[in-house]
């Protein structure tokens, strides 16, 4: 199968699942679930690449083996999250669907097949990684397993302290472990992900393309779909409490100072 081909059948797969994940947001009337499957969207990309991509095998097996587990890893954790309030829908898409009514239910659409493709469109490392033939492996690979290591832990980590502390402390901002020293370790990490399959992709020809995925999801991050979101509706829930905490944590980066 030609490279093409396999780019069109991962975007036509990963459009067909979200207009799926669309229908049943329509129908219970949350979109959060969006968030469950753009995470579990990935380990289907790691899974058709490793049928149909025709690198070599170790590095194919390696680079889908860690996007299959951090997608199932992430997306898992926001299944059980989203679970427990599926009867109220997250905040940030309450907020969305005020600002697009009356027209909310198709433009959550459109935002469904958008997530869709930036599924793909963040998958160029592992596209390139998995099509390179390249038999053995080099020191941009390994580099980039131990960051991948690293992140996945870290990104862990901060899911359960902020998993633990919510079921301990109701409505009260999370500013222990981790979240003392960032307001969102959890981006961060996973932010550190992305820019270990970079890593990765260098040891490919046209690996340098990898480092589109690290700037997209930062920039998302800091100016779109996480960050800016995220604080708002903290500051809508938690007010004066989470002002404090942002004048005295990093809103990203753990090692910067708090602004």
């Amino acid at each position: 199968m030609d490279n093409l081909t396999i780019v069109l059948l991962l975007i036509v797969v990963c459009g067909m699942i979200m207009a799926m994940v669309w229908g049943w947001a329509h129908a219970i009337h949350n979109a959060s679930v969006v968030d469950i499957f753009w995470s579990y969207n990935f380990p289907v990309i790691g899974i058709l690449l490793l049928l149909m991509a025709g690198g070599n095998h170790i590095r194919k097996y390696l680079i889908c083996s860690m996007v299959i587990i951090a997608g199932i890893r992430l997306g898992t954790h926001l299944l059980i999250r989203v679970s427990a309030h599926m009867d109220t829908e997250d905040g940030r898409y309450q907020q969305l669907r005020k600002e697009w009514a009356p027209h909310a239910d198709k433009k959550f659409f459109w935002f469904f097949q958008f997530q869709g493709l930036s599924n793909v469109l963040l998958s160029i490392p592992f596209i390139i990684s998995a099509l390179n033939n390249k038999t053995a492996l080099g020191a941009a690979e390994y580099t980039g397993i131990v960051l991948w290591i690293i992140s996945v832990s870290g990104e862990t980590i901060a899911d359960r302290q902020l998993h633990i502390f919510k079921n301990k402390n109701k409505g009260l901002v999370c500013n222990t472990g981790l979240w003392r020293y960032s307001r969102h370790p959890n981006y961060f990490f996973e932010w550190m992900m992305w820019v270990s399959y970079s890593v990765f992709a260098l040891g490919s020809p046209y690996g340098y393309l990898g480092i589109t995925s690290p700037l997209i999801i930062l920039y998302l991050l800091l100016r779109v779909t996480g960050i800016p979101a995220t604080e708002e509706q903290s500051l809508r829930s938690k007010g004066e409490a989470y002002k404090a905490y942002q004048r005295s944590t990093s809103a990203f980066f753990p090692w910067f100072p708090a602004r």
